[in-house]
């Protein structure tokens, strides 16, 4: 009988330690989709973007892609986080019959072009023990690194960036808006007035699954009409491991309510991003 009684305590215990394991593995998932999905939180990572844009063109018949290389490099100074955000896209723009026209930032001439686009560098001051509401802010610049024409606006620009959010579990709410001017380059290019906002809602599921919805929403200033660009829609992720190797995967499906000329009508993006916890 003692036998017994101390073997069931064995099982029981290693039972409760299996329990308390798996509450603290899905307590660790759950602060790292929080983590993964602010955009200033203070963790390194590495972002990959790849967005489809459909029915671009006068026509309307074409597909253009962009893949945006965002890697987040975080600094701590005293009582703040400073933020480095990185956004390099690789553009293919397909061929059209006429042009030019409009998708989203970049221009569409005739003939097909793929290469880099203009660089974006932002870097965010947060308050490193922000509570309730995080935020940050900071400038914002547009690099002309295109490789070619069309796929960049040929000017340096630069403006004001900000973000706020909160995570009320299991929600992560919150916007990103950015502002740029541009104030060097060639003459014969277009001046440059782009705004930028992304609202961004995640809902946290258990075992790393989460619904989010982060539609990029721009306006160009300076176009004579149709200056808004404005996406609906929402997807699914989910955070999991390759080994030790935090990874965040989500796929996303937007239609246009509005659109500049020639401008998309719908757009799929797939996201994979490497996480690194410090």
């Amino acid at each position: 009988m003692a036998v017994l009684m101390a073997s069931g305590s064995v099982r029981t215990q290693e039972s409760t330690q299996d329990l308390a394991a798996g509450v603290r593995a899905q307590q660790s998932m759950q602060d790292l989709a929080v983590a993964a999905q602010n955009p200033i939180a203070a963790m390194y990572s590495l972002p990959f973007q790849n967005n489809i844009y459909g029915g671009v063109g006068p026509q309307h018949d074409a597909t253009a892609n962009v893949l945006n290389i965002q890697p987040v490099i975080p600094f701590t100074a005293g009582d703040w986080n400073i933020i480095s955000r990185t956004v390099a896209p690789l553009i293919y723009l397909p061929s059209l019959s006429t042009g030019p026209s409009e998708i989203t930032e970049q221009s569409l001439f005739s003939g097909s072009h793929f290469g880099l686009g203009d660089i974006n560098q932002t870097f965010f001051f947060s308050p490193a023990k922000a509570a309730e509401l995080i935020w940050g802010v900071g400038p914002s610049f547009n690099l002309p690194t295109a490789t070619a024409t069309p796929l960049g606006s040929a000017k340096f620009s630069m403006g004001p960036s900000a973000i706020a959010l909160t995570t009320p579990k299991p929600w992560v709410i919150g916007t990103l808006a950015r502002q740029l001017w541009s104030v060097k380059g060639p003459s014969n290019r277009p001046d440059v007035s782009q705004f930028l906002l992304q609202p961004f809602v995640n809902y946290n599921m258990e075992e790393g699954w989460h619904l989010s919805s982060s539609p990029i929403i721009t306006a160009n200033w300076l176009a004579p009409s149709n200056k808004w660009a404005l996406p609906i829609g929402a997807g699914i992720g989910k955070i999991f491991r390759i080994g030790d190797q935090p990874i965040n995967a989500s796929l996303q499906a937007f239609d246009y309510v509005l659109s500049p000329t020639g401008g998309p009508r719908w757009a799929v993006r797939a996201y994979l991003v490497f996480l690194f916890p410090r």
